[in-house]
C-alpha cells in the first residue's frame, strides 16, 4: 500500500469530552484544574483551546492524549473510552524534544517505531514523504543542532505526522519562536491541515493565533478551568494573521475573555 492510499483510508476520529474534572494534590494545597468540561470535536476539525496560563487547557490536552486520567468524567474517541496513550493520538509540545544524537531523517523515522510492521526501507520512505511535506527534504542528513528553532518544530511536526495519527494534539508548539517564524509556520500548518484534514486540537494563550488557525475557538477561564464560550471562525484559508478580517474575530474573542477574567487577563496576548 502506498503512503497516499494509507492516508486516504484513515478517517480522523471524533472526540468527545464528557463532564471532565481534574484535581492536582500537593503537600500544601489541592488545585482544581478542570471543572465539568464537556466538548465535542468533529472529524477533521481544527479546534483551538485558548485562555490564560493556569486555565487547564494543557491538562485537558494531556487527558485527551491519555497521558493523564480525569478524576471525574471521561474522554471518548469514536465512542471508545480513552484509557491511555495511543498511536492514533499524537502530541506535539512547545519544545521540539528531538534526539540530538540522531539526524533529521532518523528523528522522523523514530516515530515510526509505533508501526513495527513497516520494514526499514518503508519507514525511510514514509519519513522522507513527511520531511518533504514540511519543506525539509534537503535537510534529511542535517544534525539537530544545525537547525533553527522553526526548523526543529517542522521536524517535530513531521515526526508527529509520520505514524499517520487520526488526531494531532498541539500544546503551544510555536510559543518559543520569534514572530516572523511563527507567521511562516501558521501558513505551513494551515497548508498541511488542508492537505491531510487531520483532526487537530491546538492549545494556545494567544487569541490572534487561535483565530488564525482554528475553525472553532474554545475559550477557557481559570480557577478552576471551565469552558466559557465558543466561537466559529468562518474565514477562508489560508489566513493572514495580520488581516483586518481576522482582527475582527480576535477582537470579539478578546472582549469575551475580558468579560470572564479578572487580573489574569494581563497574561493573555491580544
Amino acid at each position: 500500500m502506498t503512503i497516499e492510499q494509507e492516508l486516504a483510508n484513515v478517517t480522523p476520529e471524533k472526540l468527545t469530552v464528557e463532564h471532565v474534572s481534574k484535581w492536582f494534590r500537593t503537600r500544601r494545597a489541592t488545585v482544581h484544574a478542570l471543572d465539568d468540561v464537556s466538548l465535542t470535536v468533529r472529524e477533521g476539525e481544527f479546534v483551538c483551546l485558548v485562555g490564560p496560563s493556569g486555565c487547564g487547557k494543557s491538562t485537558l490536552l494531556n487527558i485527551i492524549a491519555g497521558l493523564e486520567s480525569p478524576d471525574a468524567g471521561r474522554v471518548l474517541a469514536d465512542g471508545k473510552p480513552v484509557t491511555g496513550p495511543g498511536r492514533e493520538r499524537m502530541v506535539m509540545f512547545q519544545e521540539s524534544a528531538l534526539f540530538p544524537w540522531l539526524d533529521v531523517l532518523d528523528n522522523v523515522m523514530f516515530g515510526l517505531k509505533l508501526k513495527p510492521q513497516l520494514k526499514n526501507q518503508e519507514r525511510r520512505e514514509v519519513a522522507e514523504f513527511y520531511l518533504k511535506l514540511v519543506g525539509l527534504e534537503k535537510f534529511a542528513t542535517a544534525n539537530i543542532h544545525e537547525l533553527s528553532g522553526g526548523m526543529k518544530q517542522r521536524v517535530a511536526l513531521a515526526r508527529a505526522l509520520a505514524p499517520n495519527p487520526r488526531v494531532l494534539l498541539m500544546d503551544e508548539p510555536f510559543a518559543a519562536l520569534d514572530a516572523m517564524t511563527r507567521e511562516q509556520l501558521y501558513g505551513d500548518i494551515q497548508q498541511i491541515w488542508a492537505k491531510r484534514r487531520k483532526t487537530i486540537i491546538f492549545v494556545t494563550h494567544n487569541v490572534r493565533e487561535a483565530a488564525c488557525l482554528g475553525d472553532r475557538v474554545v475559550l477557557f477561564s481559570p480557577n478552576p478551568g471551565r469552558i466559557q464560550e465558543q466561537f466559529t471562525v468562518d474565514l477562508p484559508r489560508p489566513r493572514d494573521i495580520n488581516s483586518v478580517e481576522l482582527a475582527k474575530h480576535s477582537t470579539e474573542i478578546m472582549r469575551a475573555l475580558k468579560r470572564h477574567l479578572r487580573p489574569e487577563i494581563s497574561e493573555v496576548a491580544e
